[in-house]
């Protein structure tokens, strides 16, 4: 073996303190003989004499060497021995079972249901995390005082262990580094290299290389893409992976030479999200053909069926062909068939399973127990027992209190305590108030603050209240303000009308105090007074005054407190008969006698703790030996060596006290534990501590303990003790058990367990009804109806011994305390009255009480009970040791979808690897299902010591739940499994075949009955009578079908009215523009473009300006010069890889012959930055504008016809599609006529412009509007808002503007930024009163509640609530509608969700569930008419349909520019004519889903006014189970789930949703968010989340305005280029 030549004892102190700790884990068989021998050779390598030997014999095993400190030091005395040894083992103990859910036949179950699986082997997904995410935070900063943490030697062996680690050993058969990152990226944001995409997810083999580590600094502006700077590496299941990651972790990986980034345009915009762009998806420009190689594509299907081919990335893919594997087998009932019409039943309700198993037994007979004997010297009240003893056996040892290390610290006796308790009711009657004004008198009610350290103190309070008639309410010490559960504590002293609390000296000074010495206001407590109870303080009564003790009556005693499932804490009231009842209840039961000895282990305040310890066993002059929980914790063997000293009769224990003895017990080799008569179990009715009684019988059998000594009890705060078992006679048989089925069992019925030995749960009897009581079992749920004799019921309680009422809650008190129950045909079995006890059970032969579990551990899911405790027994029957710190686990329920859903959270051991804890969390799914057959929703592992505490160390359920649904519950990691256990969601619609049939036939303007859904902005009007012109004085653009004509005429008529003032970032005025100015210098740049750029009439020219006024010159100069410009946003200096690409494309697909640009860009396109990304050779002629010659052109253009092209507009859709279209000479008339009467345009008026002039509507307001209307406009760069927010508002206030145009980004930006300085813009002067319309340019659904945000938070500056309004246009038709100056505001709609996914529309009240507000997009332009159309039938639709909005208008688009000029796919969006109805018009497809609504408003005409309401791109629709979604929708939801998601995004991928989310928190938020958004989005949609990326800030790209681009999004998450913090794959 590894230690020959080793002298141990020479060997250091902390090598050796290891080595024994090894020597114990075996001994303990917590590590197998193969592994001790591992791990001791490692601790003893160093120190190895080197011999030559040859291999040993196989059987060659030598005993464990004896720990050095006992071969060499007198033995300590045993309880610091245990600490000492304790203190080296604890780190070990982080792991050991909880062996209260301990049973061998349920380990032996779990694992051979787990070994079925394990031949069906389940490749699941391993969410991918970014490293930070998951590095522990130490342990010993988390761990709370009281907690054992890892001894100092055994952190600084880990600490060693994690700085010096041997070079990672590389498995040839992993994928490794390089493959990830030698992706070539060709030309496109998603096709990767053919060589390293892989069909079916397996890994290639690749030569290994070093990766070049890279300086870690971030540029200014970063890139959004980068794929080769960002790889992230996903954890893999083998061993040596982590290796690899290590070493990669801290190294960026060099671009490979080929890899080009993807195109991308950048615009500067918020800066929290760093430069906006507009990204084309793979260069796909509408009607060219995409060049790809096919070899790195991977054929799918869209939601309509359409095939499609995706780029893909191995690890992305793989991880998803995974997920779907895991989901082929779906566990679902049979679905009934789908509904087609909005149902109101969404939810499938499951049928009833015909083979469940029913109950056959008889209604049972109540059960009685032995009448309540009457015993002559009974006293006639409690407190009368206190007296008497107190006079007579004044010497008598009434309570024992320990110290820490659990010596006896101090013996109170009768006498003390009887003279003590009158004392404080003398105090607490006369001594609190002034003579005439008392603070207390009998029957108010006091709190009882003590600690579990302190019994004595606590037992004198208690008495003397009952001596001064004062009600107590025992309650927990409070720690700090953020105990679990304090605020629940409030609500009971408020409930009980508690001003007062009793407390010692000691406890008053360690309450948390505020700075100036206060005792903190905890949270929901009502105002207390403290009054301290120790001796010196109290007031020696007088000697006539005597405590008044009355017969025991119906008055309530004292309170105990309750905590329900929810976490509410109410308080239970015991009377005084009550209370004695009980007492006298138990001294039968337990055969109690006077003078004997009790050791309690359990909490004096309450329960089984004070009835015995404290009650009863001063009605009977008992002496109680209290171990207090702190010393249970240094010295776990304690209470049995008080039992073997003091040869105590009876002791008081709960399971985890039997487990942590036996833990102990090779520390004391000479205790007797033969005098107990009584062992009794306080929590014997959990069903799983029938394992740890029989466990303690064996260890301690040799000791003493006889067998019929254990006697489990069941107890509830309501009834009291509900049943014990009376301790047997020597030789009598053993008690009862019971094997029951736990399928059975879920359907409420017992079934003797005789097949399926796996899931079957053995239960022990908890003994006989107490004396006088009456037990019923009724049906859990509903009227409290019998049960038959086989089915498992909630046991009911009548008897003089429980309590009376919840204190202060008369509501909730009758159905707990007054319960009637009804035999089976409803009538009432008699007049009294039962207590609910809260615990599920049986009684079984011979009236013997069994108790399967309790109320508040039940988990209705489905329709059958599942409990709490035997999930957690199964889960800690996986293996646990490696996983879970402490076998600390918490199982709740959670209702989501109109179901309760299981969640089980666990704290994770701090050394538990990534892939053992994954491992680990299959293996309980597996687990729970095969046994319980029932599916988890959430699985969480949470760090160690994390979870909310009980007063006692448990894990406080309901916090634990808040924390969960509230996000605060920080997993390090988690699995949600929703498609496996959300089986109630209805099945998917099927579509009906499309056609026109009977119901479609139209009457005049009617279709189906219905108005039919058109509607149409007034005339143009065109005046043909030049004289009427002339009189007018009318501008003479209804004669000039051309700007350019329009722009001469005011150079001739009007030369020196300022058309455009531009503004810099201080407000400044940074150049301006005359008629005659912009006249001349167009003329210039046609005569540049005419000589310089010897350019042909027709031929396009690109425009490369910053916002500004030479974009507007050069554009005219261009229709001077007879060029078509074609106007692209320049790229952004210091992000050149991703934004030049996209202008070079532009370039490109328009044949550019020339580029128009400024100096300063010209020198940007020549640089060598530009060289990196495109070919600047390549670049057509680039003439700068800046310093031109003053030249005219020999003559200025006139194009033969109107219908010739204007200009090229050039836009990236949000499906990332790259799409030009052609604008003629006659729609930029008829745009701009409709533009000027909407908005009532002229000469004198002066607007304000803050958006981007690229394209669209946008460009239409900076560079065309002005020419033709006359007005003045003010341009305000958005760009310019970063360095100055308030740029834009002060502007509208300085010029007094009426009507000014923004985009969202902008108005984003001055809510995010602005919202909170209304004040400061108030003192400034800021006045936005003068604005009459503040128009939001967008292609887009109206974004209300950003819209609404801003006038509501500018409204402050006097900004009017009726301003704020959305235009929108579509690719088809730059500008559909635009609220004008005049007509009916905006208005508001709600409509039902659901009838929305099915294209319908359902208008229902504000409020209503599943409504979402729509905002009208503003009114229909002038000459513009809309229909709605049956985007398939392509026949019109009725009012209130919902459908895609076709156009009709002077100033469509003509069609798309391609280079091929696919005329087809012309034909179909620009000329598309009504399958029915009225079929010459000609119509535009715009792409976009809407309604159209008549409302009650009238229009301009005095005729009512017809809405148009915009739902969405129908491109970017989702279609999944048959139902139609828009991402925006989903998108809200998953926004609104947690305060730590900035922004979020949604697309599918072969069915499956993926939620994109940006975190704005620390990352320790991040996996809290993926049950919450799984959440809202099965709640609110009815839609399973398949995949779940957290990403950080600015990830998501949003184009120039203000779009996201979700297809984009969706490359790069397939193409593995986004860097995320988790990805979590819903299985």
């Amino acid at each position: 073996m590894a230690d020959r030549g080793v002298d141990v004892s020479a060997l250091p102190k902390e090598v050796r303190d290891q080595l024994a700790e090894l020597d114990l884990e075996l001994s303990e068989g917590d590590i197998t003989q193969k592994g001790y021998e591992k791990k001791r050779t490692k601790l003893l390598a160093p120190f190895i004499i080197p011999t030559p030997v040859g291999p040993p014999p196989q059987n060659d095993v030598h005993p464990p060497a004896p720990s050095s400190s006992s071969s060499h030091a007198p033995p300590p005395s045993s309880s610091s021995r245990y600490r000492e040894r304790r203190s080296r083992r604890t780190h070990r103990s982080g792991g050991t079972r909880d062996d209260r859910y301990r049973s061998d036949i349920h380990t032996e179950a779990v694992q051979a249901a787990l070994a079925k699986h394990k031949e069906e082997k389940m490749a699941l997904p391993m969410p991918t995390k970014r490293r930070s995410t998951y590095v522990q935070s130490p342990i010993e900063t988390r761990t709370p005082p009281d907690s054992s943490t890892g001894s100092e030697d055994e952190m600084s062996v880990r600490r060693q262990s994690s700085v010096v680690a041997p070079p990672p050993v590389v498995n040839p058969n992993l994928q490794s580094p390089d493959s990830w990152n030698n992706r070539s990226v060709q030309g496109s944001s998603t096709s990767s290299s053919a060589s390293s995409t892989l069909s079916h997810g397996e890994a290639i083999p690749q030569p290994q290389s070093q990766p070049q580590p890279q300086p870690q600094y971030k540029p200014q502006y970063q890139p959004l893409y980068q794929p080769h700077h960002q790889p992230q590496y996903q954890p893999q299941p083998q061993h040596n992976m982590a290796a690899v990651t290590d070493r990669l972790a801290h190294s960026r990986i060099a671009p490979t030479e080929n890899s080009a980034p993807p195109p991308d345009v950048t615009a500067v915009a918020a800066p929290v999200r760093g430069p906006r762009v507009d990204l084309p998806s793979n260069a796909v420009v509408r009607g060219m053909s995409r060049g790809q190689s096919r070899s790195s594509m991977m054929e799918t299907a869209d939601a309509r069926g359409n095939i499609q081919r995706v780029p893909v990335n191995s690890r992305v893919s793989t991880k998803i062909q995974q997920l779907l594997n895991t989901l082929k087998r779906p566990k679902r009932p049979p679905l009934s068939e789908f509904f087609t019409d909005d149902a109101e039943e969404i939810v499938e309700v499951p049928q009833p399973d015909p083979n469940m198993p029913k109950p056959e037994g008889r209604q049972i007979i109540p059960v009685k127990g032995e009448p309540l004997g009457v015993v002559s010297n009974w006293p006639p009240a409690l407190q009368a027992a206190l007296a008497r003893w107190g006079a007579t056996q004044g010497k008598s040892p009434a309570l024992t209190a320990l110290d820490i290390t659990g010596k006896p610290l101090y013996t109170l006796t009768y006498g003390k305590l009887w003279s003590r308790s009158v004392k404080l009711a003398y105090t607490l009657l006369n001594k609190l108030g002034t003579k005439n004004e008392q603070i207390l008198k009998p029957g108010d009610r006091v709190a009882l603050v003590y600690p579990n350290s302190d019994p004595g103190m606590f037992w004198v309070a208690f008495y003397g209240c009952l001596l001064a008639e004062i009600i107590p309410v025992p309650i927990e010490v409070p720690l700090s303000r953020k105990d679990a559960g304090i605020s629940q504590v409030g609500f009971l002293l408020g409930s009980c009308g508690v001003g007062l609390a009793l407390t010692s000296e000691i406890c008053l000074k360690g309450l948390p105090k505020t700075p100036t010495g206060e005792i903190l206001q905890f949270k929901g407590w009502p105002r207390l007074k403290w009054v301290v109870t120790d001796s010196k303080y109290l007031t020696k009564p007088s000697k006539d005054w005597q405590p008044h003790i009355p017969t025991a009556n119906t008055d309530p005693a004292y309170i105990e407190y309750k905590a329900s499932k929810e976490g509410t804490v109410m308080g239970v009231a015991v009377s005084k008969v009550a209370m004695l009842t009980h007492c006298q209840a138990l001294a039968q039961a337990c055969n109690y006698c006077e003078g004997e000895t009790l050791v309690n282990v359990l909490d004096f305040k309450k329960d089984m703790g004070l009835w015995h310890g404290v009650l009863t066993a001063v009605m009977n002059r008992i002496h109680t030996i209290s171990v207090p929980y702190a010393v249970m914790k240094a010295c776990p063997l304690s209470w049995v060596q008080r039992v073997h000293i003091h040869k105590a009769r009876v002791a008081l224990v709960k399971c985890r006290d039997l487990h942590w003895a036996m833990m102990a017990h090779r520390e004391q080799r000479d205790i007797s534990l033969a005098s107990l008569r009584m062992l009794i179990v306080a929590d014997g009715a959990n069903p799983w501590s029938v394992s740890s009684c029989d466990a303690f019988l064996n260890v301690f059998q040799s000791h003493g303990l006889k067998p019929e000594v254990i006697c489990p009890c069941a107890t509830s705060p309501e009834a009291m003790t509900v049943a014990i078992r009376r301790s047997g006679v020597p030789g009598a048989p053993l008690p009862a058990r019971a094997v029951l089925s736990l399928n059975g069992l879920s359907h409420g019925v017992i079934r003797v367990n005789t097949e399926d030995k796996n899931s079957a749960l053995t239960v022990q009897d908890v003994g006989h009804v107490m004396p006088g009581a009456l037990m019923c079992i009724v049906k859990p749920e509903g009227p409290p109806q019998l049960c038959k004799t086989d089915e498992i019921g909630e046991i009911i309680i009548n008897s003089r011994a429980g309590g009376t009422m919840y204190y202060g809650l008369p509501g909730v008190t009758k159905n707990t305390f007054e319960v009637i129950p009804v035999n089976a045909n409803g009538v009432p079995i008699g007049e009294i009255p039962f207590v609910r006890s809260g615990l599920l059970g049986f009684a079984g032969p011979g009236s013997l009480i069994f108790v399967v579990g309790k109320i508040e551990g039940l988990l209705m899911v489905s329709g059958r009970r599942h409990n709490a405790d035997d999930l957690v027994a199964t889960a800690l029957a996986v293996e646990p040791v490696k996983t879970v710190y402490r076998g600390r686990i918490a199982v709740f329920s959670v209702t989501v979808f109109y179901d309760e859903r299981v969640v089980i959270v666990a704290e994770q051991r701090p050394d538990a690897s990534e892939e053992d804890s994954f491992q680990w969390m299959s293996r309980v799914l597996q687990a729970i299902d095969s046994i319980h057959q029932v599916g988890l929703y959430c699985l969480a592992l949470v760090q160690a010591n994390t979870l909310p505490k009980t007063p006692l160390g448990g894990i406080h359920i309901s916090d634990t739940k808040q924390s969960f649904l509230e996000g605060n519950l920080h997993p390090c990691n988690i699995l949600m499994c929703p498609h496996t256990c959300v089986t109630n969601l209805p099945k998917p619609r099927q579509k009906q075949p499309v056609g026109v049939g009977p119901a479609s036939v139209m009457v005049g303007n009617l279709v189906a009955g219905k108005r039919i859904a058109q509607a149409a902005g007034r005339d143009l009007g065109l005046i043909e009578d030049q004289d009427l012109v002339r009189k007018l004085c009318m501008w003479p653009t209804v004669m000039h079908q051309y700007l350019t004509e329009a722009l001469q005429w005011r150079a001739q008529t009007d030369p020196d009215h300022v058309l455009y003032v531009l503004l810099n970032a201080k407000g400044v005025t940074v150049g301006t523009a005359s008629c005659v100015q912009l006249h001349k210098r167009a003329e210039k740049i046609a005569a540049a473009l005419t000589e310089k750029g010897s350019i042909n009439t027709g031929e396009n020219v690109v425009l490369l300006y910053p916002p500004g006024i030479d974009l507007v010159a050069a554009f005219y100069g261009c229709l001077y010069a007879g060029c078509v410009p074609v106007n692209v946003r320049p790229p952004h200096p210091q992000n050149l890889a991703a934004t030049l690409p996209t202008v070079r494309m532009i370039i490109d697909v328009s044949k550019a012959a020339c580029i128009l640009t400024t100096q300063n860009l010209m020198r940007i396109l020549r640089s060598k930055e530009a060289a990196a990304s495109v070919n600047i050779k390549t670049w057509p002629t680039i003439i700068d504008t800046d310093d031109l010659p003053r030249r005219r052109p020999p003559q200025i253009y006139k194009p033969p016809t109107a219908e010739m092209i204007a200009y090229l507009d050039f836009s990236v859709s949000t499906t990332g599609m790259l799409t030009g279209v052609k604008i003629s000479h006659a729609a930029v008339s008829a745009l701009c006529r409709s533009i000027k009467l909407q908005c009532e345009l002229y000469s004198s008026r002066q607007i304000a412009i803050c958006l981007d002039p690229y394209c669209g509507l946008g460009f239409v307001l900076w560079c065309l509007a002005s020419v033709y209307s006359g007005h003045q406009s003010i341009l305000i760069p958005p760009f310019e808002l970063e360095s100055c927010l308030s740029l834009w508002l002060s502007t509208l206030s300085q010029y007094r503007i009426r009507d000014t145009f923004c985009s969202y980004s902008v108005m984003e930006l001055c809510t995010k930024g602005l919202g909170t300085q209304t004040e400061l813009l108030k003192a400034r002067g800021v006045n936005l009163s003068c604005v009459r319309s503040c128009v939001v340019i967008a292609e887009e659904r109206p974004r209300l509640t950003l819209t609404y945000s801003f006038s509501k938070l500018f409204k402050d500056v006097g900004l009017s609530s009726r301003a704020v309004s959305t235009a929108f246009g579509s690719r088809v038709n730059l500008a559909i509608c635009l609220q004008g100056t005049t007509g009916p505001d905006p208005c508001t709609v709600y409509v039902d969700m659901k009838s929305l996914r099915h294209d319908r529309v359902r208008l229902v009240e504000r409020g209503a569930p599943q409504s979402l507000p729509l905002m009208e997009s503003g009114k229909i332009l002038p000459g513009v008419k809309v229909i709605i159309v049956n985007p398939e039938t392509r026949g019109p639709l009725g009012d209130s349909h919902l459908g895609e909005i076709w156009v009709n208008s002077p100033h469509n688009a003509s069609g798309y520019y391609t280079i091929y000029g696919e005329e087809s796919l012309q034909a179909d969006h620009f000329n598309t004519k009504l399958s029915f109805g009225d079929p010459q018009t000609l119509w535009a497809r715009t792409g976009y889903l809407g309604f159209v609504k008549r409302t009650e408003l009238l229009d301009a005409s005095g005729d009512r006014h017809d809405a148009l309401f915009v739902v969405g791109s129908l491109d970017e629709t989702l279609e999944l189970r048959g139902l139609r979604y828009h991402p925006i929708d989903i998108e809200t939801s998953v926004s609104r789930a947690h305060r730590s998601i900035a922004e979020s995004a949604v697309f599918t991928w072969t069915n499956l949703l993926v939620v994109v989310s940006e975190l704005c928190g620390s990352e320790q938020d991040a996996l809290d968010l993926v049950p919450l958004i799984t959440n809202v989005v099965l709640e609110e949609h009815h839609l399973i989340v398949g995949v779940v990326v957290i990403v950080d800030p600015g990830v998501i790209p949003i184009n120039s305005r203000g779009e996201k681009q979700r297809m984009h999004l969706r490359d790069s998450f397939l193409a593995d280029q986004l860097d995320p913090i988790y990805v979590a794959y819903n299985m």
